[in-house]
C-alpha cells in the first residue's frame, strides 16, 4: 500500500532520477529526432564546413561552450575586451603565448563547464554540510526511502522503463564502481563519476552495460537491428521511415555489426558508443592556430587572437547589446 507521504516523493524522484541516472531511461523523442548515444560527440551542433565553406559558428561554440550565445549580444569592443581576459586565463604559464596544449585544455574546460556546474549544484544539494564524502546510506535515504512504504509488487511495476527496484539496484551498482577506494562513500570527484559516468574512463564499462540493458529488450545479451532502430525511432503503423532511419539501418549492417552475425555484442556496442580515439579538442586547437598564427610559430599571441576575434567569439555586434554581468566568470 502506497501512503500519502510516499506519493509525494514520486515527482521528486522523476526529477532526481533524470539527473543521477542520466543514461538509464531513454527520454521521449520527437518522431523525426535522432537519439545519439555516442559519447565522443563533436564540439558544436553546427557543421564545421557548410557547402564546403568554413563555418565560423562552429569555432565560436567550440571555443566558448555554453557561453557562445552570450557573446552574440556584445559589441565588437566589448567582445574584444572579454576575449582579452579569456586569453590571459588560457595562457597558464604566463609566457605571453597561447600554445596548442593550452588552447586544447581551454576548449575541454568550456565543453565540460556545464558538467562541473551540475556536479557542484548536486554536491551541495545532497551534502549541505559539505562533508568530505557522501555515504551510500545517506544517498539512499534521500532518494529511495519512499520505497520502504511500498508494496513489494509495486516496486517491480513499470511498463515504460526500469522499476523502482531496478532503479535502486542500478544506482547501487554504479555507486560501487564510482567508489574507487571501496569505503562505500563518495568524495566529490567520485560523486562526479557517479553522476556523469560517461565523462570518466574507469566508468565507461558501466555506461556500456547500462546502454545494453536499455536497448536489449529480449535480454539475450545482444542488440539486434530491430532493437537498435527501436531505441531511436518508433514510427506509427503504415508510416514511411525517415531517410536517417534508413541510413542507420545501413550503418548497423556496414559498421556497427562488425562480425556480420546480425547483432551487436558488448564489444561492438562499446565501439559504437565509445568510438576509437579522436580528440576533438586537439583538432579544434590545431585548426584555430592554423587560422590565426600570422607568423607561423605554431603558437598565438594575444594580438593574433584579437585580430581574429570574430573567429574565436563570433560576435554579431548588435547595437543594443548589453555587457554581461558575469565578468568575473572568465
Amino acid at each position: 500500500m502506497i501512503t500519502m507521504r510516499s506519493a509525494s516523493f514520486y515527482l521528486f524522484l522523476v526529477y532526481v532520477f533524470a539527473i543521477s541516472i542520466s543514461l538509464a531511461i531513454p527520454k521521449p523523442e520527437e518522431k523525426e529526432e535522432k537519439k545519439d548515444r555516442t559519447l565522443e560527440r563533436d564540439l558544436s551542433d553546427k557543421e564545421h564546413y557548410a557547402n564546403e565553406e568554413h563555418n565560423p559558428e562552429y569555432d565560436h561554440e567550440a571555443f566558448l561552450g555554453e557561453e557562445a550565445k552570450t557573446f552574440d549580444q556584445l559589441t565588437p569592443e566589448e567582445s574584444k575586451n572579454r576575449l582579452g581576459l579569456i586569453v590571459d586565463k588560457i595562457d597558464k604559464d604566463k609566457d605571453g603565448f597561447v600554445s596548442q596544449d593550452e588552447l586544447k585544455e581551454w576548449i575541454r574546460y568550456t565543453q565540460s563547464r556545464y558538467l562541473l556546474d551540475d556536479v557542484d549544484r548536486q554536491w551541495k544539494s545532497y551534502n549541505p554540510e559539505l562533508n568530505e564524502k557522501i555515504t551510500w546510506e545517506e544517498y539512499r535515504k534521500l532518494l529511495y526511502s519512499f520505497m520502504d512504504d511500498m508494496d513489494a509488487n509495486d516496486l517491480d511495476k513499470n511498463d515504460d522503463g526500469p522499476s523502482y527496484r531496478d532503479m535502486l539496484q542500478r544506482d547501487r551498482r554504479r555507486w560501487s564502481v564510482a567508489d574507487e577506494d571501496g569505503d562505500d562513500a563518495l568524495s566529490r570527484k567520485e560523486f562526479m563519476a557517479f553522476l556523469h559516468p560517461e565523462e570518466m574512463g574507469h566508468m565507461r564499462d558501466i555506461v556500456v552495460l547500462e546502454t545494453m540493458e536499455d536497448i536489449d529488450k529480449d535480454k539475450d545479451g545482444k542488440v539486434s537491428l530491430e532493437e537498435y532502430i527501436g531505441d531511436m525511432y518508433r514510427g506509427s503503423e503504415g508510416e514511411s521511415e525517415p531517410e536517417w532511419v534508413k541510413s542507420e539501418r545501413e550503418q548497423f549492417s556496414k559498421f556497427r555489426d562488425k562480425n556480420g552475425d546480425g547483432v551487436m555484442d558488448k564489444e561492438e556496442v562499446k565501439s559504437w558508443i565509445i568510438p576509437p580515439d579522436f580528440d576533438h579538442a586537439e583538432a579544434e586547437a590545431r585548426h584555430l592556430i592554423y587560422e590565426s598564427d600570422s607568423d607561423g610559430d605554431q603558437k598565438l599571441t594575444k594580438d593574433e587572437i584579437l585580430n581574429k576575434y570574430d573567429l574565436f567569439v563570433g560576435s554579431q555586434a548588435t547595437d543594443f547589446g548589453e555587457a554581461l554581468s558575469r565578468h568575473d566568470e572568465f
